[in-house]
């Protein structure tokens, strides 16, 4: 197990315009097809490049692990058929006003923490979508969990605020140890800058040392010259 050190045209927010599960990757088009096969590589899954509803911001938007895929209600009928020429678990298009499931979703394999505001159908097809069960819950007190912590089938990195409440029900519903920690230099809305799956990590270009090691631990990766 790894943890690699990239990043996007220059830009270290590298899980704001990417999402991987332990099956897929899915990179937005512009990532150049080199830098892309070498994410697959390091990550070991097939690759998705495309654009979810023309935007480049996979990571905010889409949530998956390797069950199924949730995207949002404006996602383009060819996005769809590209992921599904790739992706054979579930794909459900979320119906709701509400765009940004990359953030509102925390998941694994094993569960999966959602925003409280979500409502009680969507929350039931995410969990469908997943094959998971899916709690609605917080980190740090904030609402947009997905953006504030990354799951991996290892473990799980969050907000250093993460209250002892929220650590204990996302250790009970992820299955997973949970650790705290920044990435890109002191940014502490961990997936915007960092993902993983159970087979290694990359970060953000502006992730140092210490960081690096949280992290590592957190995931149970070692780094690697990338």
């Amino acid at each position: 197990m790894a943890i690699y050190r990239s990043g996007f045209v220059g830009s270290a927010s590298i899980g704001v315009y990417s999402l991987t599960t332990d099956k897929i990757a899915i990179f937005p088009k512009w990532v150049s097809p080199g830098k892309v096969e070498r994410f697959g590589k390091w990550l070991k899954v097939e690759l998705i490049h495309t654009t979810v509803g023309g935007s480049v911001l996979i990571g905010a938007l889409v949530c998956g692990n390797s069950n199924g895929i949730l995207l949002p209600h404006f996602v383009r009928d060819k996005e769809i058929e590209v992921i599904k020429s790739v992706f054979e678990g579930n794909i459900t298009v979320m119906e709701t006003r509400r765009t940004a499931y990359g953030n509102m979703v925390l998941a694994n394999d094993y569960g999966a923490i959602v925003e409280p505001r979500l409502k009680a159908a969507a929350i039931k097809k995410v969990s469908e979508t997943l094959g998971v069960e899916a709690v609605a819950g917080e980190v740090a007190g904030l609402p947009y969990v997905g953006s504030l912590a990354v799951a991996t089938n290892k473990g799980v990195l969050a907000h250093p605020l993460l209250k002892d409440s929220e650590r204990k029900l996302l250790e009970d519903v992820l299955k997973v140890p949970v650790d705290v920690g920044t990435i890109n230099c002191g940014i502490p809305y961990v997936g915007t800058g960092l993902i993983g799956n159970s087979y290694a990590t990359v970060v953000g270009l502006l992730t140092t040392g210490p960081e690096m090691f949280i992290i590592g631990h957190a995931f149970d990766v070692v780094k690697e010259d990338g």
